[in-house]
C-alpha cells in the first residue's frame, strides 16, 4: 500500500512538472523575463513550483489574440 502511494505521487508531480514546462512555453507574459524565472523556478522546486505556477499563471500572462490566425476559406475546400 504504502509504496504504491509513493509510485501515484511519483507520477502525478511528473505529470505535473510536464505540464507546467509545456504551458511555460505556449504561454506569452507580460514581462519578457517572467518565463525564465517560472522555468527556473520549476526547475529548482519540481512539485511546489509547478503547482505554484499552474496556479498564478493567469496574473502573469496575457489572454490577448494569438499573432498567428489564419483565416480559411471552405468554400474552395468542395
Amino acid at each position: 500500500m504504502g509504496s504504491s502511494l509513493i509510485i501515484g505521487f511519483i507520477i502525478v508531480a511528473i505529470v505535473l512538472w510536464f505540464w507546467a514546462i509545456s504551458d511555460i512555453t505556449r504561454s506569452r507574459f507580460k514581462l519578457p523575463y517572467m518565463s525564465t524565472v517560472w522555468f527556473l523556478v520549476i526547475l529548482l522546486f519540481p512539485v511546489i513550483g509547478s503547482i505554484f505556477y499552474l496556479l498564478f499563471r493567469k496574473k502573469h500572462t496575457t489572454g490577448g489574440p494569438r499573432k498567428f490566425q489564419p483565416k480559411f476559406n471552405y468554400r474552395d475546400l468542395n
